[in-house]
């Protein structure tokens, strides 16, 4: 590793100066923690979890590599937007490219978008809302956004979860959930300014009856141009104000009914290119019951539109999508735990192609059906054998069957371990079916209407371990055998046009760990480390067009150590170092960076901040299409009535 550029003075040294000096004056003036004595390392072990079962189960006994990023770390870190949220989970990969744009993977597979072959083989739920986009299944991080203070937690799974979430899930699973209405009463003001991001937000929750809470949000957001490698302005700034509300009702003692929504509107200037306008609203419900025996029933449907267009030529594409999914949970006896359900999904959308890119059809209705069961059978006090399958009629291909089976071990307290086999897919898009890219006059590159999907099947094995109450750790293994992955054919004979194929497989095998120790009431340490070997190769009669790199230009090794201080009643500090070796090929040199905040609750309703991210350099690179991304100071402040 090699650590260049200057080095801020101010924020980046008091943050390890003073972890180091509060050692000491914390202790002789006995203050009290004002954060960390909130949740245990215990208590953060027993948090109640959904996203590898659908029914909540303690973090600690899931046979899943799932993390936590609770409520009080992501608001300690003072990240405003989901991205930079998502750099507190120890198995995400995040990547920022330009000021707007993330590219975000667990275990690999980021893609290359040189040679469009994107990230696409992660699930991101908001709510039980999915934000990936029919047309590549892929995110636009640009357009996913959830104010921070109504955040209840995000449940990261590494690891394939397609056989309750379905296509897509292939290497991982991110569970955005938010707080009720109820939890969010009165007022929260923030404003933020820096010299790079300017930010304002009102928030406020009201009761309507005592059945009925309400909640109010609006927020705005711009930042300025990353730079290019010369250090010129990459003139890629973009500004997104966004509103939305949230209902939630319970009329009785075993419902529970929400309705929530958003709407944004966003500009995004790019670098060489027409400026892009964004917008869109989604709004969901969802009915819940339980009764007294444990069982459970939940209904849910929601609507959501988004556009992205350039502002040159009118180019662009927009995307109506209707959900609806049920499921139901039951005890069998008294050894085995039912979940079961299924969904219908309608993405309805329109491409208004440019000169040079163009869809064939332009629009489409795509019609997805769903159904699964899981079977959590209890072989005993200390074993729990987990098997599930899905049924999923994607748009493009005939039903696909999507199984998994985990066995989770107890031998005693604060000890579980695990493993799991389970099979997922990449569904086909319209950008793998019906693209045609222009050049030269004529179709260069189309899309095949034989693509296939890409496959998966992965061997897990891990370990969650709690030696001591003040200390946790979590060690995950894994080996993915991919096949059918995404490659460039040639048309026989007369070269041109360029296909999609699906003549590339591979695999890859990783560890990822990760830990927490409370050196003492007000001073929590937290490390990560993972390492992630990837070998790919064409199938025979593959043209081999733009070599293996294609698929992923993953980091071998990623590393970060985070330091959470409480310096006495109203002081907090924290800091978060973070190391990602180069990217292969192309290549991206290593780097290391830290972000750190330093918070100050004045009152009960009033706290001020001093935040810094990439503080270790002027401008660091992060991916290979991507811009330097410049170190960022700003002040906020915040005030609840």
């Amino acid at each position: 590793m090699k650590l260049s550029g200057a080095f801020l003075p101010g924020l980046a040294c008091l943050a390890w100066a003073s972890v180091l000096a509060a050692a000491t004056s914390c202790r002789a003036e006995g203050y009290a923690s004002t954060d960390l004595s909130k949740l245990s390392i215990e208590e953060l072990a027993a948090i109640q979890v959904t996203s590898v079962s659908k029914r909540s189960e303690p973090l600690g006994q899931t046979a899943s590599a799932i993390y936590v990023i609770t409520r009080d770390e992501i608001l300690r870190s003072g990240a405003t937007t989901v991205p930079e949220i998502l750099r507190l989970a120890p198995n995400l990969q995040v990547y920022q490219t330009s000021a707007s744009r993330y590219v975000i993977t667990a275990r690999g597979m980021n893609g290359s978008q040189a040679a469009q072959n994107f990230s696409n083989k992660l699930l991101v739920l908001i709510d039980g809302r999915t934000v990936y986009s029919p047309l590549f299944s892929g995110v636009y991080w640009d357009m996913q956004d959830v104010l921070p203070q109504d955040i209840e937690r995000i449940e990261v799974v590494s690891g394939p979860g397609a056989t309750l979430w379905g296509a897509n899930a292939v290497n991982g699973v991110i569970n955005i959930t938010t707080r009720s209405s109820a939890d969010t009463q009165g007022g929260v003001v923030t404003a933020a300014a820096g010299d790079q991001q300017r930010s304002a937000s009102l928030r406020y929750g009201g009761r309507i009856s005592a059945a009925l809470t309400y909640r109010l949000y609006a927020k705005a957001l711009a930042e300025d141009d990353a730079y290019t490698a010369a250090g010129a302005r990459a003139h890629d700034h973009w500004s997104r104000p966004q509103a939305g509300f949230r209902l939630d009702w319970t009329p009785t003692a075993a419902d529970a009914v929400t309705l929530q929504g958003d709407g944004y509107k966003a500009f995004e200037a790019q670098a060489g290119a027409p400026a892009q306008h964004i917008n869109g609203a989604n709004v969901l419900g969802r009915w819940s019951r339980t009764w007294e025996d444990g069982s459970a029933f939940q209904l849910q449907g929601y609507v959501d539109h988004v556009r992205r267009g350039d502002e040159s030529d009118g180019s662009g594409f927009h995307v109506d999508t209707y959900d609806i999914d049920l499921q139901h949970s039951f005890a069998l006896g008294d050894r085995q735990q039912i979940v079961a359900g299924g969904g219908y999904r309608l993405s309805r959308y329109r491409i208004d192609g440019s000169a040079t890119l163009q869809f064939s059809p332009s629009r489409r209705d795509l019609k997805l059906f769903n159904a699964f069961v899981q079977d959590s059978i209890s072989l005993g006090s200390q074993t729990t054998l987990v098997v599930g399958l899905k049924v999923e009629d994607d748009p493009y291909i005939k039903p696909e069957i999507l199984p998994t089976a985990r066995l989770a071990w107890t031998p005693s307290p604060g000890v579980t371990l695990w493993g799991a086999v389970s099979r997922a897919i990449r569904s086909p898009t319209p950008l793998d079916r019906d693209v045609v890219e222009i050049a030269f006059g004529g179709p260069f590159l189309v899309g095949n209407s034989d693509f296939r999907s890409e496959k998966v099947t992965a061997y897990e094995l891990g370990a969650k371990l709690q030696p001591t109450p003040k200390a946790s750790l979590a060690i995950n293994t894994y080996y993915n055998d991919y096949d059918d992955l995404h490659s460039i054919e040639i048309t026989p004979v007369v070269f041109l046009p360029l296909r999609w194929g699906n003549l590339l497989q591979g695999h890859s095998y990783g560890i990822e760990a990760w830990g927490d120790y409370q050196l003492a009431p007000w001073w929590r340490l937290s490390a990560a480390v993972s390492y992630l070997d990837e070998t790919f190769k064409f199938k025979p009669g593959s043209s081999g067009l733009l070599g293996v790199s294609q698929v992923a230009n993953d980091p071998k090794y990623q590393a970060s150590l985070k330091s959470a201080v409480d310096l006495g009643e109203r002081l907090t500090l924290d800091a978060a170092l973070r190391y990602v070796s180069a990217l292969p090929d192309p290549r991206i040199p290593d780097y290391v960076e830290l972000n750190g905040r330093l918070a100050w609750n004045v009152t009960d309703q009033l706290q001020l901040a001093l935040s810094g991210r990439n503080l270790l350099h002027a401008r660091h690179r992060e991916y290979e299409d991507g811009g330097q991304i410049p170190r960022s100071v700003f002040v906020d402040v915040q005030w609840r009535f």
